[in-house]
C-alpha cells in the first residue's frame, strides 16, 4: 500500500504540515526528502532500509558519494540534492550569527560550530572573530591536521584577528575520534592562545570541542 493510500494524519507530509516537522522521526523526514519509493517499498519503507544500511541518519547524510549512490533508490540526483541541503542549513545558522546584534545564544554558538566541525574527517581549528559588542565578523578554519592534530601558531591567530578588528574570540575544533573531552595539549594550547592575544586585549570568551553529539565548552569548566 503506498502512502497516499494511509490515513491522512499518518502521511509524513501531512504530519508536518499539521504538527511541525519536529514531531516526524528521522524515517519519516527521510521519506520526505525521497519523495518516492521503490517497486513494492513505499518512501517510508525505503528511509528505513536506508537507516539501517547505513546504521543511522548521521552516517547516511555523512555517507560519500560512491557510498551514497550505491545503495538502491538513491543516486546522483539524490545525492546532489542532500548536499545542498546540508550546506542550505550551515548557511542559514551562519546567517542567524551574522546579523548584526550580538551573541546572546550560546546554545545557536554550539549549534553553528558542530554543523560547521563534526563532520569533518579531520582535526581541525576555527575560530568566530567578533567584535568588541561581540558581534560575528568572521568564522574562520584557522588550521587543518591529521586524523588527531592541527597545528596552530598564536602568533598567526593574533595577526589575523588584529587584521579583522577583532576584540574577542571564540575558538572550537573537533575530534574526529567522537570524543570530545579535551585533552591536555588542547588546555595548553587555549591557554597561549589567551596569552597571546591577551597582549593586544583581545579576550578569549571560549572554546568549544565539538564531538560525537557532545559539545564541551572550556568557559564552562571553568577553564579560562
Amino acid at each position: 500500500m503506498g502512502i497516499r493510500d494511509w490515513p491522512e494524519g499518518e502521511r509524513p507530509r501531512e504530519k508536518l504540515l499539521t504538527l511541525g516537522a519536529p514531531v516526524l522521526s528521522d524515517a519519516e523526514l527521510l521519506a520526505i526528502f525521497l519523495r518516492v519509493g521503490v517497486k513494492g517499498r513505499s518512501a517510508v519503507d525505503l528511509a528505513r532500509d536506508l537507516l539501517v544500511a547505513f546504521g543511522g541518519l548521521r552516517p547516511l547524510l555523512e555517507a560519500d558519494q560512491a557510498h551514497f549512490c550505491a545503495e538502491h533508490g538513491l543516486g546522483e540526483a539524490k545525492y546532489v540534492q542532500l548536499q545542498a541541503s546540508l550546506e542550505l542549513s550551515r548557511r542559514h545558522l551562519g546567517s542567524l550569527l551574522e546579523r548584526g546584534g550580538a551573541l546572546t545564544s550560546p546554545a545557536l554558538v554550539r549549534q553553528f560550530l558542530t554543523s560547521q566541525l563534526r563532520h569533518l574527517p579531520h582535526e581541525a581549528f576555527a575560530a568566530l572573530f567578533l567584535d568588541t559588542q561581540h558581534r560575528v565578523i568572521r568564522f574562520e578554519t584557522l588550521s587543518e591536521g591529521t586524523l588527531d592534530s592541527a597545528s596552530v601558531y598564536p602568533r598567526e591567530v593574533s595577526r589575523r584577528a588584529l587584521a579583522l578588528n577583532a576584540g574577542a574570540l571564540i575558538f572550537a575544533h573537533n575530534h574526529p575520534s567522537g570524543v570530545a573531552e579535551p585533552s591536555d595539549a588542547d588546555r595548553r594550547i587555549t591557554q597561549r592562545l589567551k596569552e597571546a592575544l591577551g597582549l593586544f586585549d583581545i579576550r578569549v570568551l571560549d572554546h568549544f570541542v565539538v564531538g560525537d553529539g557532545e559539545v564541551i565548552s572550556f568557559a564552562e569548566r571553568g577553564w579560562l
